[in-house]
């Protein structure tokens, strides 16, 4: 996979780069690594060819599986003296592309960081490794009331580092915040093997704003090698509303009233007919399958405020036109409202022998136009696409159904993805809510931002790496590809969408 304006180091030829260079980096890795941690046969490479996006998949010329945050140094700066790319990874459950391996790098696994180091229930905090499962986090907290609020759906699998590197959020982010919101400090180390901390155990730190740009970097400023993130209290209570429409367009503008209303629910959540029929034949959560779309909106809190909130809340869905309304009567009821939401996409993947799940987010007052486009666009590229959104923050999930075996079947489901992103940026919003550009949506980085944007987020990244060897050619677009992109529309005959005006 060669990258844009990428030259070849040591003087080689693309003939022999591979096997001399995988000599060299490999000699070099192994004076600093222990035995066992060092993986560079075929074999031993492909599990990590792709992140959860496996439409894109490259080996990469060595596995790194460090253990030590020493050892971790030791790699970057070998790789940074001998011009060696190096793409982080965690879990591998990403869905952008973030962590696809570069053919003539290191994959540097943090898989063997899962250690939780600390728990402080007084301070309610935790200091964990990156490789920390996100749930395993909650799971410790959970002895003293507390739990950890960013819950994305792969919560069970995915990793804390991961969950840093592109910003995650969860069913629950619309009231506590994503994973931004929920960090005190992050310790990592730079391409020239320089430990830093940004951050710090106060609830603000004196200068710049760092954690915040280095949450959501994807893996290109620099290497996560530890992380404390802030616990909540369990609420008391929560309670869990499920109401039915039989439109589409009238459970968004349920969405955006409820949020005008003053009401900050735990979790407001949006799924569309085909969503729901998914669902129910997979988990049997109890959904009202003739519903042209379903909202699932929490309260929690004590029983006064959740009592209070109940209340408030089933009034605007009256108000809205809901032609149903359920309240969780019990936890294990509450559980199974969420367990069918958690399920979508498991679920899509039984209909469908592949999906492409998009991410884009747009105004709330929108979602109602959105579904109805994404409904046109099923038809225009001859694709079915069940849809679950964030609808409190306005971040969509539509699940592109689609079959790999089939003729152009996958690019019909990339441009349809692309339809929807491009959409996003026209009606006010953003290319991505929580999973990150990566690979994936780097096209459409060339809609969203200008060319002196891109030039100030290259500068930003020289400040950290200015070899550009962490994740290169991920997340920011090239003023070539800007360019190539443009031209690629223009020759399809693709007309952009008009600029929307943003209330």
């Amino acid at each position: 996979m060669m990258l844009e304006n990428e030259a070849l180091p040591f003087g080689e030829t693309e003939g022999d780069f591979s096997a001399v260079v995988k000599a060299r980096v490999v000699a070099a890795l192994s004076k600093v690594l222990p035995s066992g941690t060092l993986m560079y046969d075929s074999e031993d490479l492909r599990p990590y060819e792709c992140d959860g996006l496996a439409a894109y998949r490259a080996l990469p010329l060595v596995v790194a599986l460090p253990t030590t945050e020493a050892q971790v140094v030791a790699v970057l700066r070998i790789c940074h003296e001998m011009g060696v790319p190096v793409v982080a990874r965690g879990a591998g459950t990403g869905l952008s592309g973030g962590a696809l391996p570069h053919t003539r790098g290191v994959l540097l696994s943090l898989a063997r960081f899962n250690r939780i180091v600390r728990l402080d229930p007084l301070a309610r905090t935790a200091v964990v490794q990156p490789g920390v499962r996100n749930l395993a986090i909650s799971e410790a907290a959970a002895p003293y009331g507390l739990y950890y609020a960013p819950d994305p759906s792969s919560q069970i699998a995915c990793s804390i580092g991961g969950n840093v590197a592109e910003n995650a959020g969860g069913v629950h982010c619309l009231k506590y915040g994503l994973t931004v919101h929920n960090l005190l400090r992050v310790r990592g180390v730079t391409i020239a093997g320089e430990v830093v901390e940004i951050g710090s155990g106060a609830l603000d730190s004196p200068g710049y704003d760092l954690l915040a740009l280095v949450t959501g970097s994807e893996g290109m400023l620099i290497v996560v090698t530890e992380v404390t993130v802030k616990l909540v209290p369990k609420p008391q209570l929560a309670q869990c509303v499920l109401a039915a429409f039989d439109d589409v367009v009238r459970a968004g503008e349920a969405v955006a009233r409820i949020i005008a209303a003053g009401i900050i629910p735990a979790g407001l959540e949006m799924m569309d007919q085909p969503a729901t029929a998914a669902v129910e034949e997979f988990v049997r959560a109890g959904y009202p399958l003739d519903a042209k779309a379903i909202l699932l909106c929490e309260a929690d809190g004590t029983p006064e405020e959740v009592a209070e909130e109940i209340a408030r809340v089933r009034a605007v869905l009256e108000d809205s036109g809901a032609t149903e309304i359920r309240v969780s009567r019990d936890e294990a009821e509450r559980l199974r409202f969420w367990a069918g939401r958690k399920a979508a996409f498991p679920a899509a993947g039984r209909i469908s022998p592949d999906y492409y799940c998009m991410d884009g987010t747009i105004p709330r007052k929108r979602l109602g136009e959105m579904l109805t486009a994404i409904q046109a666009m099923e038809g225009k590229y001859g694709l079915r696409c069940m849809n679950v959104f964030h609808a409190g923050d306005g971040n969509l999930h539509p699940l592109i159904l689609f079959d790999a075996n089939q003729p152009d079947e996958l690019e019909r489901a990339e441009e349809f993805g692309a339809e929807i992103l491009e959409l996003s940026v026209a009606l006010g919003g953003t290319i991505t809510g929580e999973h990150g550009v990566g690979l994936e949506k780097i096209n459409q980085m060339c809609s969203q931002f200008t060319t002196a944007e891109v030039r100030q987020f290259f500068r930003v990244k020289a400040a950290f790496d200015p070899p550009g060897l962490l994740n290169p050619g991920k997340a920011i677009p090239t003023l070539n590809r800007c360019a190539e992109y443009g031209r690629m529309k223009v020759s399809k005959g693709h007309v952009p969408y008009p600029e929307i005006p943003r209330f």
